[in-house]
């Protein structure tokens, strides 16, 4: 898995490991935040990380940025709604 940066929409969160003061846990709750707020900026600018596998279980309205090469719903790399057929439609 690649790690997340400040185009990324992707957000895991991190093990805080073993934290044995309040310092730590303060910095470990901010570097939360911010990752979480990062992503949460991406998405509000309308960014989409690509995706390359079929997603396991969509639903209709979902939209996905497809790759085009290792996952290829149709008409190559592109953004693709999941509607109510169960058909995943290129946008655009």
């Amino acid at each position: 898995m690649r790690n997340p940066n400040l185009g990324s929409v992707q957000f895991v969160p991190g093990d805080p490991g073993q934290i044995v003061s309040l310092e730590q846990l303060t910095r470990y709750v901010r570097e939360m935040e911010q990752r979480m707020a990062m992503a949460f900026q991406a998405l509000a600018a309308g960014h989409l990380d690509p995706v390359f596998v079929v997603p396991e279980k969509p639903r209709p309205g979902d939209i996905r940025y497809a790759d085009g090469v290792k996952w290829n719903p149709g008409s190559g790399e592109g953004i693709y709604f999941y509607n109510q057929s169960g058909i995943w439609t290129q946008l655009g």
